[in-house]
């Protein structure tokens, strides 16, 4: 088959892309993804009020009551809980044009290590959204509100604060979650080793119970229930991490072979 005239002009001499070329596939991707959004945000627009109530009745469970103090600041709600929505909706079609854009210059076992880590970075991301929400959100929401019972102060709490508090917290817990991921890949570009991971455990435990004991209740309970999936998390990234590093060097050792022989 013959290639088109703007092929040829994209096309080096040896069939390999271009400077240009390779700057068109990239602005084509990304008016891909931009539509994409656009449409999404457009969608999610108007069930942000059903989105918002999902997350008030977390808050209503304990007697939680909700304001908003500026004309504008509902509106900016709905805006921004589209956006988020828009952003989760349309993140495998990011990943897919990254993926695209990517793989012509990958080997076939980087582009399996690549599709692995993006699936295995969704799971964990949403697996780290459902642990905040359905184990340390309570906790923390059940804890702040209990200060209201020691003053004379009614809690009206502004709509816009509360949903970014909350937004916060499924964005770190999520990213937490992410810690075994972020192993893998470092460890599959060299960047890390196993045994790094393992002398520095004793720090991360202790830093681990610190960040448990600022984000929970003062109660050993809620620090250990927030902790100890965390621990687990970092004992998971050594295990897969090790497991990557002798995979790695196992096909280095093969590639060395390849050429001598």
């Amino acid at each position: 088959m013959k290639k088109s005239k703007a092929e040829k002009a994209a096309s080096n001499s040896d069939g390999s892309m271009s400077l240009s070329g390779h700057l068109r596939e990239l602005r084509n991707r990304i008016l891909v993804v931009v539509i994409l959004l656009l449409a999404a945000f457009t969608a999610c627009l108007s069930f942000s009020p059903d989105f918002i109530t999902f997350l008030t009745d977390m808050g209503a469970k304990y007697n939680y009551v909700f304001v908003y103090i500026a004309p504008q600041e509902l509106l900016l709600v709905y805006l921004n809980t589209a956006l988020v929505g828009a952003l989760v909706i349309c993140f495998p079609v990011v990943a897919y044009e990254v993926y695209a854009f990517c793989s012509p210059g990958l080997t076939k076992r980087e582009r399996t290590f690549f599709i692995g880590s993006l699936l295995a970075g969704t799971v964990f991301f949403v697996i780290g959204v459902a642990f905040a929400r359905y184990i340390s959100l309570p906790f923390v929401l059940r804890f702040l509100i209990q200060f209201t019972g020691e003053v004379d102060v009614a809690a009206s709490i502004s709509i816009q604060q509360y949903i970014g508090f909350l937004l916060t917290i499924f964005v770190v817990f999520g990213l937490v979650f992410e810690l075994p991921v972020v192993s893998v890949l470092l460890t599959g570009l060299g960047l890390i080793r196993a045994e790094w991971l393992k002398k520095g455990r004793k720090v991360m435990i202790v830093i681990i119970f610190l960040v448990a004991a600022i984000i929970t209740p003062p109660d050993v309970v809620s620090q250990v229930m927030v902790a100890l999936p965390m621990i687990l998390l970092y004992e998971l990234s050594i295990a897969l991490s090790s497991l990557v590093g002798k995979r790695r060097k196992d096909a280095q050792d093969e590639d060395e072979e390849e050429e001598d022989g």
